[in-house]
């Protein structure tokens, strides 16, 4: 486990270099001049010649990279061009609004996914399994801005059991924030519940197919105790995978749930840095969202090797 750890240390290392540098180069791709954004169209060119010098834009590409990385390594992650503020003021609270709303939206698929999964294994070419494969195929089929839409629009505007309210944090008004955030959770749990849910079944029906589950079959066991803690156990290897896969789908879907409900998260706040070329907001929301994706996947490894001890091996 120690070789495993060091070298997949080493390697999320490596990753997290090549995004720095892959983003560094793209955000300076972006058309468009930032002083030029930060003073508006009517500046002229000697204004924009101070604010370039002021924010180190005149410098050459090889300095600037340089630069990046130094203070990347001094946990400096630079000052935004346009708002003027630390990109540390904004990111943490940003970072946390997009966390509450896909670890929810994971937490939620995977404790209706599996049950409704494992369900449909156990009733496998009957009414029950036939009902939760067409809801997982109608989940997986509908996109996230169609859903979102449509529940803002049933839910929100012709009957208003939820209306469109302005966001407020959980500390300002607990009972207003838990409202605000349940449409886009549940916008985002639709599609994730049906990917587990299929992957649940797909694995259940191989498990429950082999040869140690007729084995405990044959020893008389129960059928609830043999599903639970020999078919569920096994299943859960592929599950955690694919669970692990989702959670870094979720974070590209708020893209569009934190816009179509007016949400403050990461994905906002970096299609508002891409528009104004803010390069600082952009690089440290690319790299924070990069590093989330790298654990992730560090800890479903990790998870699966525990719940498999043969994968020491591999």
């Amino acid at each position: 486990m120690r070789t495993f750890l060091a070298r997949r240390a080493g390697l999320a290392l490596i990753q997290l270099f090549v995004v720095g540098t892959i983003v560094f180069l793209l955000a300076r791709l972006i058309p468009g001049d930032p002083a030029r954004a930060v003073l508006g169209d009517n500046a002229t060119e000697d204004q924009v010649a101070q604010v370039r010098e002021l924010m180190n834009l005149d410098a050459p590409q090889w300095e600037q990279y340089f630069g990046f990385w130094g203070n990347l390594l001094r946990g400096d992650l630079g000052v935004s061009l346009i708002s003027g503020r630390t990109v540390l003021e904004d990111l943490p609270v940003r970072m946390g609004n997009s966390l509450e709303l896909v670890l929810l939206a994971l937490a939620l698929a995977m404790a209706i996914g599996i049950p409704l999964g494992r369900l449909a294994a156990t009733k496998a070419n009957k009414a029950i399994d036939h009902i939760v494969t067409g809801g997982a195929i109608l989940g997986i089929s509908l996109p996230v801005f169609v859903l979102g839409t449509l529940l803002l629009l049933v839910l929100g505007v012709w009957w208003p059991v939820l209306p469109p309210e302005r966001f407020v944090s959980f500390a300002e008004d607990p009972l207003t924030h838990l409202r605000v955030l349940l449409l886009p959770v549940l916008t985002l749990t639709a599609a994730s519940t049906a990917v587990v849910a299929r992957m649940t079944r797909s694995a259940m029906l191989e498990t429950l197919s082999a040869d140690y589950v007729r084995t405990a079959r044959a020893k008389g066991l129960r059928e609830k105790h043999v599903v639970r803690r020999h078919a569920l156990r096994a299943a859960m290897l592929p599950i955690v995978s694919v669970s692990s896969v989702e959670l870094t789908t979720l974070i590209g879907s708020t893209v569009l749930v934190e816009s179509i409900f007016g949400w403050p998260g990461m994905s906002s706040l970096l299609m508002n840095a891409v528009t104004v070329r803010d390069y600082p907001v952009i690089q440290a929301v690319v790299l924070a969202t990069a590093t989330i994706v790298i654990v992730v996947n560090l800890i479903a490894d990790i998870t699966v090797r525990a719940l498999d001890p043969r994968a020491e091996s591999v």
